[in-house]
Parts: structure tokens; C-alpha cells; sequence
């Protein structure tokens, strides 16, 4: 098998697939705030949710393993604030319905152990590559 047949688009990666679930879950709850709650919580969940499949994009484009990899964690990052801050705070506050806090958790975590093995397969390649 060549290398080039080994390149899988971004739109069809696992992990920018589950980012781009989770922007859509975000968008749905974000269009039905009110200004002062879009103001207050809405354009930072929904910014921060955003911003994990535009580091996974933007990482993957990258060359250099390493730059590939400070991308990812930052996404990663991106995901922990979205998730773990911005979602629970809306639940807390009832922004979030159950049903939209349980399916989100549940793709997060998914997202989260695909992200970190992703991560994994950025070392690999990179120190394969350190070790030719």
C-alpha cells in the first residue's frame, strides 16, 4: 500500500467527524438563547465548542508532527472547556436539556479517546521518522 493511499480527508476523520457532531449539538441550543443568554454563556460555548474541529483541521493539515500534535492538544483543551465547563454550566442552568447533556457527554468521550489516540499516532510517526 503507498503512502498516498493511506491519506484518509479530513471530513471523513473520526475525530473531526465527532468535533463536527458536537458544533452541531452547540449550534441547536445556541439558536434558541435569548440575547442576554447568547451574551453570557451562548457565544462562548459555542465558541469554544467550534474551536476543536478548527484545531483538528488546521492540525491536520500540518506537516511537522510536532506542530500536528500542539494542534491536537489544543483541541483537546478546546474540548475540556467546551464539555467540561460551558455544557455542565448549562445544564446546571438548564440551558442544556438531559437528553442534550447526556449525547454530548457520550460523543465528547469518544472524541477525547480518539483525540489522545491520534496524539499517540503523531509521536509514532514522529519518532520513526527521528529514528530513519
Amino acid at each position: 500500500m503507498s503512502e498516498k493511499s493511506k491519506y484518509i480527508p479530513l471530513k471523513e476523520l473520526d475525530i473531526y467527524i465527532l468535533s463536527r457532531q458536537l458544533s452541531a449539538f452547540a449550534w441547536g441550543i445556541y439558536q434558541r438563547l435569548d440575547f442576554q443568554s447568547r451574551k453570557i454563556w451562548g457565544d462562548q460555548m459555542i465558541s469554544s465548542m467550534d474551536s476543536i474541529g478548527a484545531n483538528i483541521a488546521e492540525g491536520y493539515a500540518r506537516f511537522h508532527f510536532l506542530e500536528r500534535i500542539r494542534f491536537y492538544y489544543i483541541s483537546r483543551a478546546s474540548l475540556s472547556e467546551s464539555v467540561d465547563h460551558w455544557i455542565d454550566l448549562g445544564f446546571e442552568r438548564k440551558i442544556v436539556s438531559n437528553e442534550e447533556y447526556k449525547e454530548i457527554k457520550i460523543i465528547s468521550k469518544s472524541l477525547q479517546i480518539k483525540l489522545n489516540h491520534q496524539i499517540k499516532i503523531a509521536y509514532n510517526a514522529k519518532d520513526k521518522n527521528s529514528s530513519k
